[in-house]
Formats: C-alpha cells, structure tokens, sequence
C-alpha cells in the first residue's frame, strides 16, 4: 500500500509444503474480517471492530469510523532490527508509558498479529472483555507480570492457541507450516500512551515501547510513522493498516 493506493492484503502465508513442521502459532492474513471474527470468537464484544484503511489520502481515512482506538500494521521488513536506528529499537524504560506491554518469543513464532491486537485492545481504556472467554481469562492472569511473564502465559494458553489456529486457516491465502524464512510481513500495532499524548509503537519483537512522539490522532500518527520507516527504507510498500474502533 502506498500513501495513494489501496492495500493489497499483506498475508504472511506462502505455498503449502506438507513435509515442513507445523509452526505453534502459524500466521494470520491482514484480513479485517479475519481479525473481526477472531477477536469477537476470544472475548471482545461485538460493540467492537476490526477496520480497514484503504489509503492514507484524508478523503479515503474520512470514511473511517471514529474514534479510532488504536491501530494495527502489517508490514515487510526490508532490514533486519540490528540496523535499526536506537530510536526504533524501543526501550524496557517505556515499560510503564503504557498499561500493557508484552514481549514475543521464538515459540510464539507467528503470534506477531494476535500479540499486535492484544497490544492494541488492551492499551484502550474504551476496551472491555468477556471476563470468563479466552480473551479475559488470558489478560486476568497478566495482571501484574512483566512482559516476559506475559509472552510465557501467552505460549502455555491452549485455549488461545486452538482459537489462532482456526483463524489462521480463514481468509484468501493459503496456510502454511513450514519454511519460517518465506514468512516475510510482521505486525506490529500503535497506541497513545497512559497519559493520551504520546503515539506509541509496540511490537513484542523490541526490546520495549517505542515512544514516536507528541501525538493527538493515533490514526494520522500511526500513518506518519509508517511514511517515516518508508522513507528510511526499513519496510516495503507491501504493507496494510488496520484499526481498532468502535462497530458501524
């Protein structure tokens, strides 16, 4: 997706191959209705819902419902993260900016696109769960863990696991298990921070939240951190922008 074009679904999947393993966590197409059903399935109310940003030109983001409550990015890294300027790299000192941080694993192998809308959904203070779905029972037992603790209560959650595996079967790419290196799009997500004045970046990869900057539209922010990486060549015009907001 370009600054004036629509996103083409930015699908972490490639072609099948039956005599590669099976990943714990296998990826998610950047599907609205994909993440839509799967958030509601695990707990979110149905007051809430996945959208789509079909370009960042302000007649195509006016279209969008407000408010938008955070955001969710799937994007193809073009460097890896040890070229990444220091800014980027995040910091564990941004732990408390915001209320939920968690950090992702190897075992949690394609988890980036669930552990993007924890991140989002969790970081809204709009935002309510099912206390006794998959979803609820998962951000009680995080209460008060680090996000290292978080991420091993993420990959001992069997519940949470059968319900990614079945979304990630959804949608108009194929599934894979296999070959980690043709897995190429990761998610991340932004958020305001606690106190409503600072855009955040929080990919689990990291090692903390990024702090981008004073910010009072999470949505324009999010898109002018997009533009910036773009611009810096560290992701690919392959991507696609979600949002969290309130349902039509």
């Amino acid at each position: 997706m370009s600054s004036n074009e629509a996103p083409v679904a930015a699908a972490a999947v490639v072609e099948d191959d039956e005599a590669m393993p099976r990943f714990k966590w296998p990826p998610l197409e950047s599907n609205p209705e994909v993440f839509t059903s799967y958030l509601h399935g695990i707990g979110l109310p149905s007051t809430f819902q996945v959208g789509e940003v079909f370009g960042f030109d302000e007649d195509l983001l006016a279209f969008i419902s407000q408010p938008v409550l955070g955001t969710v990015v799937c994007f193809e890294r073009l460097k890896p993260k040890a070229e990444f300027n220091m800014l980027d790299n995040g910091s564990a000192d941004n732990y408390d900016r915001v209320n939920f941080y968690m950090h992702q694993s190897g075992t949690l192998d394609n988890a980036c696109g669930i552990v993007a809308c924890l991140h989002a959904m969790f970081n809204s203070p709009l935002v309510s769960v099912d206390e006794d779905s998959v979803l609820g029972r998962f951000h009680r037992r995080c209460l008060g863990q680090t996000p290292d603790e978080r991420c091993k209560e993420l990959e001992n959650d069997d519940d949470f696991k059968r319900a990614h595996r079945s979304n990630a079967a959804k949608g108009q790419s194929r599934t894979i298990d296999g070959d980690q290196s043709k897995v190429r799009h990761h998610f991340i997500a932004f958020v305001m921070d606690r106190e409503g004045k600072q855009l955040v970046e929080l990919d689990g990869t990291k090692a903390g939240p990024v702090m981008v900057g004073e910010c009072s539209d999470v949505l324009r922010g999010s898109i002018q951190a997009i533009r910036g990486k773009l611009e810096r060549g560290e992701i690919s015009e392959s991507l696609s922008m979600m949002t969290l907001g309130l349902a039509d």
